[in-house]
């Protein structure tokens, strides 16, 4: 391992499953220190232990990322415990399977605050300790619904399509004091959100299959898929890089139409 972020803090938000852990194990090996907001308490500190019984600095944050003093309170533990921030990465995220009419205004409002409002929490606290560093970094997980629409997601298509928006304003507003921001847009990726997301259908597996047939590489991405691209925009290998979107789909909006011949589901499903 490279140690890239050797000597660097990074706070991570939903690090305790997906994306997230993801991101944090591999930043831990790169060599950051870890701060971890998440609101899964269990896996949350399982993701702790882990990172430190492998030599690591981690520490397990509770937050609710919806909650402006809450996220307030994660990053300022964050600092106070490993002595500044660089990194901020924003992967907090939920997703509802139904369509507009079928919404009330509170699942409305608590999807929006969980996808989007929280990365406005994140920069507005966190910006105070990157704006000390000569260079810093923010990378935001968006998805290839931050450019096309997906059946049965309205919610959370205009919530993503508003992650790229806003990671774009946020590398504008503040390349000066060198912030670099970035948008992540994964694929289909094999995420406890995706299995909750597909556990709504009759048939899981099936209708995971289906979908694979879309992806010209026939198979899900990896949490670790899209951790290594994090880290690619996290550090100096991306020097230059801002203001734009990196897509890890496996080919999906690569092409109007395609029909993979064959697909690789997860080995735990039927």
């Amino acid at each position: 391992m490279s140690r890239r972020l050797e000597g660097q803090t990074a706070w991570i938000s939903g690090a305790a499953s997906g994306i997230g852990e993801a991101t944090a194990r591999l930043f831990a090996a790169e060599g950051a220190r870890l701060g971890l907001a998440d609101l899964q308490v269990g896996r949350g500190s399982e993701t702790e232990r882990a990172i430190q019984s492998a030599g690591g600095e981690a520490l397990f944050l509770p937050c609710d990322v919806t909650r402006e003093d809450s996220v307030l309170a994660a990053i300022e533990t964050t600092v106070r415990r490993f002595g500044g921030l660089q990194i901020v990465v924003n992967c907090a995220g939920v997703v509802h399977g139904r369509l507009l009419h079928e919404y009330d205004a509170e699942d409305w409002d608590r999807l929006m605050a969980v996808n989007v409002r929280s990365i406005f929490f994140s920069i507005k606290h966190a910006l105070a300790h990157l704006r000390r560093n000569g260079r810093s970094y923010m990378v935001n997980i968006g998805s290839i619904s931050s450019f096309v629409g997906q059946a049965s997601t309205p919610a959370y298509t205009a919530s993503k399509f508003a992650v790229l928006g806003l990671s774009r304003s946020i590398a504008l507003d503040y390349a000066a004091i060198g912030l670099r921001c970035n948008c992540v847009c994964p694929g289909i990726t094999d995420t406890p959100m995706l299995r909750h997301h597909l556990n709504d259908a009759p048939d899981p597996a099936a209708t995971l299959s289906n979908r694979l047939h879309r992806v010209p590489i026939g198979r899900a991405l990896t949490p670790d898929d899209i951790a290594r691209s994090v880290l690619y925009l996290s550090c100096e290998d991306s020097a230059g890089v801002t203001g734009t979107s990196l897509t890890v789909d496996g080919g999906y909006l690569a092409a109007a139409e395609w029909q993979a011949p064959r697909v690789t589901l997860p080995s735990d499903l039927p």
